[in-house]
Order: structure tokens, then C-alpha cells, then sequence
């Protein structure tokens, strides 16, 4: 084999192997996106920014009060599963924080699914007592089957916390 034919065949096979591994690199998916149904990358309805979260009051349970804090994704997102509570759960009111940690109640494996048409909540439990600390947002780290999904969600609304105050696992449903 010549010395000039040898270095083409060489550079091809160099050229093969670089497009197969750049390839493998562009077709890798990001944890905050999924491949749809047509093999396209959409973004995730986990991504905060993809979400929206609203606080409602629920009805009272005997000791307690309750809230609902309910998730919606827009259209054209994956939809993607939640596990358990949202982690590092922490309240504000006009945008300073607020003293109360909250704890975890209820099965913390429960997997349920989340995106546009599949709204899910969760519950913040509240011992009755003294009014509470008055609060208008709560921020949290949403929990997938795996581990905590990056970033930080935020939800809307009026409520008021105090010590004891707990949270819910995932829930389908508005």
C-alpha cells in the first residue's frame, strides 16, 4: 500500500470514529428533558421554570389545618414522575423568611406522574393552635424515584405556618 493511500485510509477511519463519538455526545439527553413520542428533546414539566404552583386552603382535619399546594404544567412539556414530598420545603412572607421547618408525613416512595393534563398536589399540614406565622410563598425541591430534581420551585399563596407544620407526599389531581 502506498504512503499516500495509507494516510487517507487512516484519516477516514479517524473521521469514522470522531462523527460516531461526537454523535453518541449529541444524541445524550440532559436530566432536565425528555425524548417525546416523535424522538424529539422536549423539556421536562419537572424544571421549575416549566411549572406553575399555587397555595389554596383545604378543609381542616381535626387538630390541623390544611393547604394545597397544586402544580400545573403547561402544554408542550414531557411529562415526567415524581416521588414523595418535595425536599427542603421553606416559607416567606413579602419575600423574608420565615422560621418554621417543616417535616415529612405519608409514603415517601409513591411514584405519581406529572405534566400538561396531569396536574398533581401536595399538603402542608399545620397543628391548630396560635395563629401561626403569616406566609405568601413556599419554595421546595421536587423529589424523582431517583433523587431530587435540580432547582427550586415556588408557589404562590396565602397561609400560615407554624412548629410541627408538615408536608404530604405527591398526589395526582388539582
Amino acid at each position: 500500500m502506498r504512503r499516500s493511500t495509507r494516510k487517507i485510509v487512516v484519516t477516514a477511519a479517524v473521521a469514522v470514529l470522531v462523527g460516531a463519538w461526537g454523535g453518541g455526545l449529541a444524541q445524550a439527553s440532559s436530566p432536565t428533558a425528555a425524548t417525546s413520542p416523535g424522538g424529539t428533546l422536549a423539556p421536562s414539566s419537572c424544571r421549575p421554570a416549566n411549572h406553575i404552583a399555587k397555595i389554596s386552603a383545604a378543609p381542616a382535619t381535626s387538630g390541623h389545618r390544611h393547604y394545597r399546594v397544586t402544580l400545573t404544567a403547561a402544554p408542550g412539556y414531557e411529562p415526567c414522575k415524581l416521588a414523595g414530598s418535595p425536599t427542603g420545603v421553606r416559607f416567606h412572607h413579602h419575600g423574608s423568611p420565615v422560621g418554621v421547618t417543616a417535616g415529612r408525613y405519608g409514603s415517601q416512595s409513591r411514584v405519581v406522574t406529572f405534566g400538561p393534563g396531569h396536574p398533581v398536589h401536595f399538603d402542608i399540614q399545620v397543628p391548630n393552635g396560635a395563629a401561626g406565622a403569616p406566609a405568601d410563598e413556599a419554595t421546595f425541591t421536587l423529589r424523582a424515584p431517583g433523587g431530587v430534581i435540580p432547582g427550586e420551585s415556588s408557589a404562590q399563596g396565602r397561609l400560615a405556618v407554624d412548629a410541627g407544620t408538615v408536608i404530604g407526599p405527591f398526589r395526582p389531581g388539582a
